[in-house]
């Protein structure tokens, strides 16, 4: 079942940001992403607050998060999209996460399907995203799931990292 957040939800989805934070730091950094910047608490906290936080959960409990919205990053602007669609007329997919224990078992696949049900049934004509060029596992399952790449941008992200994402869309 996947579900807008609650309050209550925010110790889950920080634990899932730092086992996935000290996984890529035993083992390899896909994300690009650090402890104590992003994500964070105060960041899912705010996402709660305006109900833009989605949680997976199971028998065992929540397995992921996602963040969907309608907010572009200003580098958005440096992409050729592909779909036309005024601003509000597409969903962004920000921070999917999914537990390290839970991965490799079609959690990602999971999620990305209700995205674009939910997505559906709000009216939007399309789903955008982008990921860390680095993020091997994000940059192979999304072209499975429909998804077109549509460039890679450097993006300064949180104007304290400069890096580049991978952008990817998909009509719907």
């Amino acid at each position: 079942m996947i579900r807008v957040a609650a309050a209550y939800d925010i110790l889950e989805i920080e634990n899932i940001y730092n086992e996935i934070l000290d996984y890529e730091e035993k083992t390899v950094s896909y994300t690009n992403w650090q402890k104590g910047f992003y994500p964070t608490v105060d960041y899912a906290r705010s996402a709660i607050g305006n109900s833009t936080m989605f949680v997976g959960e199971n028998e065992k409990g929540i397995y992921g998060c996602v963040v969907l919205n309608s907010i572009q990053p200003k580098e958005y602007g440096n992409i050729s999209w592909g779909i036309k669609a005024e601003p509000s007329e597409i969903m962004v997919i920000h921070t999917l996460c999914i537990r390290p224990s839970e991965s490799r078992k079609g959690k990602g696949k999971i999620m990305m399907d209700f995205i674009e049900k939910y997505a559906k049934e709000k009216g939007y004509k399309a789903i955008r995203l982008d990921t860390y060029e680095g993020n091997i596992p994000a940059g192979t399952l999304y072209p499975k799931l429909g998804y077109h790449y549509v460039g890679t941008t450097k993006f300064h992200f949180q104007n304290v990292i400069w890096e580049n994402l991978k952008c990817f869309e998909k009509s719907l």
